[in-house]
């Protein structure tokens, strides 16, 4: 619970397919990964294993088993708490059953660590239409989830709502355009019980903590589209935007940019570039002028007014594997990201300064993704 929402955010971006694919079910395949966050005090690492296997012509189910081991110092925690360790557990089951020209497919993905259990169960259905060329995919996810902390008498529960809708269309033997829709309707406890916010004592030149107070209910639509093109070279380029807003009055633009390059048969390399800006939540400031200055009150830095950008280099290298009859292939992957976030109006609290006047926060962190797959 206590790690941020920008480090979940992060490993998901990463973990994130391309979206364009036709309905045809999973390759038989195995991956086994190392993954490690590193940046503003928090260091987030462990393995992950997910199995693939079909069943005939139209069954496929896969099984993912995750570790996050969280040692975190943050600014958050630097300022108003002790650095702490934890561990967090995923385990997830899917399955994709292929009709025709349709493709069904359920998830149940759950979740444990010592404060926070989450289950989320999915179910999507994609089809293809004239003539292959046309994708439409609609997708639901339920979502519960039970919050914990150190007061062994707090007990509090979020239910999570989530419809998908996408469209993935052809446009040219080169050229592949996907538009998606995507809305969250989330209601409950939707704060962390450990941060606090601060403000101003009768003496301008101190402060003091109190407790955050959110709003319990929270609904949230992005849109998106995603254009990648083929080039002659065996490259392809990827382009995607992505607008989000929801009704704590946040508003969100993001922008990626990727370049891929297979070369010398076995190798394929890939950059990346991503730009993403918000503006802060209604009822959140960095410091309040007095307790009880507003219904709803908050200083989380993930709700505030930054900028983000994020480069990113990769590579795998695939190869034979012709020793062992059972299997067809491996692939070795290699990638980084490099996050550097720009905070508007959320400030360092680490030095001495008069309340307000503090240096804004900046944060630099390293994702690390190293992982093989062996096809079978």
């Amino acid at each position: 619970m206590r790690h941020t929402p920008l480090i979940a955010a992060a490993l998901v971006l990463l973990a994130a397919g391309s979206g364009l694919h036709a309905a045809v079910l999973p390759e038989d395949r195995a991956d086994v990964m190392y993954h490690r966050y590193d940046g503003g005090g928090v260091v987030v690492q462990g393995p992950s294993v997910l199995v693939r296997k079909s069943f005939g012509q139209s069954v496929s189910v896969s099984a993912n088993y995750y570790v996050d081991m969280i040692s975190s110092a943050s600014i958050d925690v630097v300022t108003t708490a002790s650095p702490y360790k934890e561990r967090r557990e995923q385990k997830s089951l899917s399955a994709d059953y292929l009709r025709g020209k349709s493709l069904y497919s359920l998830g149940y993905i759950e979740s444990e660590e010592s404060d926070y259990t989450a289950k989320t169960a999915s179910f999507n259905i994609s089809q293809d239409m004239f003539g292959d060329l046309t994708t439409v995919s609609f997708g639901f996810a339920r979502g519960w989830d039970d919050i914990g902390s150190r007061e062994p008498t707090f007990h509090q529960s979020t239910d999570r709502r989530n419809y998908r809708l996408g469209v993935t269309q052809v446009l040219t033997r080169n050229m592949i355009l996907a538009l998606n829709y995507e809305g969250v309707s989330e209601e409950g406890y939707l704060q962390n019980p450990y941060r606090s916010l601060r403000y101003l004592t009768p003496d301008p030149n101190l402060y003091t903590t109190g407790p955050e107070i959110y709003p319990r209910t929270r609904t949230s639509n992005a849109a998106s589209g995603r254009l990648r093109y083929y080039l002659p070279w065996r490259a392809a380029v990827d382009g995607k935007y992505r607008f989000y807003t929801d009704t704590w009055n946040i508003h969100a633009h993001t922008a990626e940019l990727e370049y891929t390059q297979p070369l010398w048969k076995k190798w394929v390399f890939n950059g990346n570039y991503r730009f993403y800006k918000q503006n802060a939540a209604d009822f959140y400031n960095d410091l309040f002028p007095r307790a009880n200055f507003q219904n709803f009150i908050a200083r989380d830095k993930e709700i505030s007014t930054y900028i983000g950008h994020t480069i990113g280099l990769g590579a795998s290298y695939e190869f034979k594997l012709a020793s062992f009859s059972r299997l067809q292939k491996g692939r070795v992957n290699l990638h980084w990201d490099h996050l550097l976030i720009n905070y508007d109006d959320f400030r360092d609290l680490t030095g001495t300064a008069t309340p307000g006047t503090e240096p804004l926060y900046k944060l630099d962190a390293d994702v690390f993704r190293l992982f093989l797959s062996i096809w079978f």
